[in-house]
């Protein structure tokens, strides 16, 4: 079973920063290395969407809205997966999610039997 642990939200002022992390462990454990990882944000009323992700070999992607905004790395010792987020805007106040699988297809559908309770960006204007 996959198990994460996503930190770091909270409540800022639009133009400000934070940085997410998620911990990884269990069945995604010993794939982490293989894994491409992705970060996911609900904002309240909407679908999940993926905004960043990055592949087992540290090549990353961003959606149009955050590109140039925000930032994702790995850490694979760590079995982590960050995201800066910098210049908030108010539109970027969601509940932040990641996951992870070695299938890339499967990242982008969002095909997970699991989720993490993600974490809380909420941005003031």
């Amino acid at each position: 079973q996959v198990q994460l642990v996503e930190s770091g939200g909270g409540l800022v002022q639009a133009g400000g920063s934070l940085r997410l992390s998620c911990a990884a462990s269990g069945s995604l454990f010993s794939l982490f290395r293989l894994s491409a990882m992705g970060w996911y944000r609900q904002a309240p009323g909407k679908q999940r969407v993926l905004v960043a992700h990055i592949t087992s070999t540290g090549v990353a992607n961003y959606t149009d809205s955050v590109k140039g905004r925000i930032t994702i790395s790995r850490d694979n010792a760590q079995n982590s997966v960050y995201l800066q987020l910098t210049r908030l805007k108010p539109e970027d106040t969601a509940v932040y999610y990641c996951n992870g699988n070695p299938s890339l297809a499967r990242l982008l559908r969002a095909d997970f039997a699991s989720w993490g309770q993600g974490t809380q960006v909420t941005v003031s204007s």
